[in-house]
């Protein structure tokens, strides 16, 4: 005998009941939402083929990360072969290999030794003269790249929330390129501003005693510019020690202010920062340290006592706007690498609104065509499934609300094909129903057994198709994630108005009206074949 406990049902109402309440907000205007609650003012996501907007794609520089792991190889290296007594010439970098000439050739197994541990990362090679090279090994490479563009994803992403940019997407493309979608950003020049700059932040002391242009400039010195100029309008340009003092790693908070009635973005160190620019500031007052962003010297004021509090702020020709998202930024953190345009593309508004309508059309023919099909087809058998197709419809946009998966125009192709598969189900559970009957069951023993024996197979065809969306959201992109996710989300929900909605509502209708086995006529109109029992 067919017995739903109390609890299922009442389980299975609330669920229903829910995904109401969660996708009645599509449906009213942006006053309504805003006099909701906040947690009900959510809608779902419309991509960017649908709400219009930007679309970019960055390559990263992996080039010059490659050549700033290698200076720092270089430093590092240089500490321990002058430990070990590795007698060499200072060494260089140019582009992607470190070169330098050992003193002994004959200590070349003594540098091969010195490596040894980052022999996986790095590949050396040293003549019969002595002339060293290191360069990174392929697995070498495609590790740093991998963790130059995660970071740099991260980044991105962190500075677009920041911003107010939260309906973005962000992915790699490739393995040096970024793609971003920003729905509803009509300039492009938004997202480059805020995703340009690379943001690295560093404090270094200014050489003393020496004047670019006039004098020699140290090896451990570099030419940086800045915005200033001097009394003949000329621009300024500082030799600033190549060591960092701290860096802006060690930077926990940056906030726009105002000082002296100018804008400034004051900043706040970790507990490490705060120690080393206390230890600097203690040991150099009097001389002048140059706050460098991005190559370029913002400000270079002088050290008129120790700055012990771990905290300060950056000063220069800025702007309200400028200290705004400078603040942005540095509280996202430095990219790892530069990113350049290689492609901007906008959707305007008209054309997202057409394919929202052309999209609303495909789904109300289809909506329409099969609830007709199954009325006509299944009598009221189809009817049941249809308000199962109708709840159906309104999880999956219960689950799109909540989830804040975006939504695009493939993603609604998902949710047509998600139609036919909820139908698909209920139409094996009915042909199920109805071979169990012609078998001789009654009614209720025929639709206990169908639902049983239907399971399995809407199960298995669920499963296989669930693999396929995996695969399409895992190994895809953009446009076809985006039909993955509502592929997904529908298979779910379709076997749970497949299975227990559709059901409840067959249970309620056998036990309450007691129908006999003529209730369920075949799709061509002919009668069931009655049995004795029937």
């Amino acid at each position: 005998m067919v017995n739903i406990p109390r609890w299922q049902v009442v389980v299975v109402l609330l669920v229903i009941l829910g995904g109401m309440v969660a996708a009645i907000p599509n449906l009213l205007g942006p006053e309504t939402r805003e006099r909701l609650p906040g947690w009900l003012q959510q809608r779902i996501v419309l991509g960017l083929d649908l709400r219009g907007g930007s679309y970019l794609r960055f390559q990263a520089d992996i080039d010059s990360v490659v050549g700033e792991r290698l200076e720092q190889l270089s430093q590092d290296l240089g500490k321990e072969m002058r430990a070990l007594g590795i007698g060499h010439e200072t060494p260089r970098v140019e582009g992607t290999l470190l070169s330098f000439q050992l003193t002994d050739p004959g200590q070349a197994a003594d540098l091969r030794a010195a490596l040894r541990e980052r022999a996986d990362r790095f590949r050396l090679q040293v003549s019969e003269a002595g002339a060293a090279s290191i360069a990174f090994s392929d697995a070498g490479l495609r590790d740093l790249t991998g963790q130059v563009m995660e970071q740099a994803a991260r980044i991105a992403r962190d500075r677009l929330d920041q911003t107010g940019m939260r309906e973005r997407t962000v992915q790699r493309q490739g393995s040096e390129r970024l793609l971003v979608q920003v729905p509803g950003v009509g300039d492009a020049q938004e997202i480059i501003d805020v995703l340009g700059p690379t943001a690295k932040l560093s404090f270094r002391f200014v050489m003393d005693g020496v004047v670019p242009g006039r004098d020699r400039i140290p090896l451990r010195a570099e030419i940086l510019p800045s915005d200033e100029t001097d009394a003949r309008g000329n621009p300024i340009s500082y030799a600033v020690h190549k060591r960092v003092m701290v860096g802006g790693e060690n930077l926990v908070d940056a906030r726009a202010s105002f000082q002296d009635n100018q804008p400034v973005v004051s900043f706040q160190f970790d507990q490490e920062g705060a120690r080393l620019f206390a230890e600097a500031t203690r040991r150099n007052v009097g001389k002048a340290f140059a706050i460098v962003l991005d190559g370029k010297v913002i400000s270079a004021p002088v050290i008129r006592e120790p700055i012990l509090a771990g905290s300060g702020v950056i000063s220069g020709q800025f702007t309200i706007e400028q200290t705004q998202t400078l603040a942005v930024l540095l509280r996202a953190g430095a990219l790892p690498a530069n990113l350049d345009v290689l492609e901007v593309r906008s959707v305007g508004p008209t054309r997202g609104s057409d394919s929202v309508q052309a999209g609303a059309i495909a789904c109300g023919l289809g909506l329409l065509f099969v609830i007709a099909f199954m009325a006509f087809g299944y009598g009221r058998f189809g009817v049941i499934a249809n308000l199962a197709l109708v709840a159906n419809l309104i999880l999956i946009a219960a689950a799109l609300t909540l989830l804040q998966a975006t939504l695009t125009l493939p993603g609604i192709a998902g949710i047509v094909l998600t139609i036919g598969i909820a139908v698909d189900a209920n139409v094996l559970i009915f042909e199920r129903i109805r071979e169990e009957l012609q078998r001789g069951r009654s009614v209720l023993a025929a639709v206990d057994v169908g639902y049983r024996r239907a399971l399995t197979t809407i199960t298995d065809a669920n499963i296989t198709t669930a693999i396929a969306a995996l695969l399409l959201f895992s190994f895809g992109s953009g446009p076809v994630k985006g039909f993955a996710v509502t592929l997904a989300i529908g298979l779910v929900t379709s076997l749970f108005t497949a299975i227990a909605v559709t059901r409840m509502m067959v249970v309620a209708w056998v036990t309450r009206a007691k129908p006999d086995a003529s209730a369920f006529v075949a799709p061509d109109g002919r009668p069931m074949r009655l049995s004795e029992n029937g």
